[in-house]
């Protein structure tokens, strides 16, 4: 995540601090981490996932209803849930991948990215983290055979 120097208004001090976007994704955070202390481990969150899908902007919203689809076919194991207020699919309780939204920090491409507990390794280097712009059927393809190794 991203910082920004602000100068605050009394004393004309600059400052590194986190963006409005980051706070909000913290509070999220907190807020479902309070919620699932409270329910225990058997509740529906593809459904808070799917809502979640729902309320994003036109063009975030297709990419996640479509990677949402590919992931749950491809990755029957992984559970969805929301991670920051953003859709994230968990082996175990663990985040292996998230989808963030190009609207959530206001930048020119969605992210599809990968936690350490994905199986992508590959020799010293490989990506984690993947722009997306649009979703073809090829890039669908792409993506089912990355999250069938991250959970293999």
């Amino acid at each position: 995540m991203a910082t920004t120097t602000k100068t605050t208004a009394a004393n004309g001090k600059k400052y590194d601090g986190f963006t409005a976007e980051e706070r909000d994704a913290m509070k999220e955070r907190a807020k479902e981490l309070k919620t699932s202390a409270r329910r225990g481990a058997k509740t529906d969150t593809e459904s808070e996932v799917l809502a979640k899908i729902a309320e994003m902007p036109e063009s975030d919203r297709a990419i996640a209803e479509r990677l949402h689809a590919v992931i749950k076919t491809n990755a029957p194991v992984l559970t969805p849930k929301l991670w920051y207020g953003m859709p994230a699919y968990a082996r175990n309780g663990k985040v292996v991948c998230h989808f963030q939204p190009a609207a959530k920090f206001k930048t020119r491409y969605a992210v599809l990215g990968f936690s350490d507990g994905a199986n992508l390794d590959e020799g010293t280097i490989w990506p984690t983290s993947y722009a997306l712009t649009e979703l073809t059927a090829d890039d669908e393809a792409r993506i089912g055979a990355l999250v069938k190794q991250a959970v293999s």
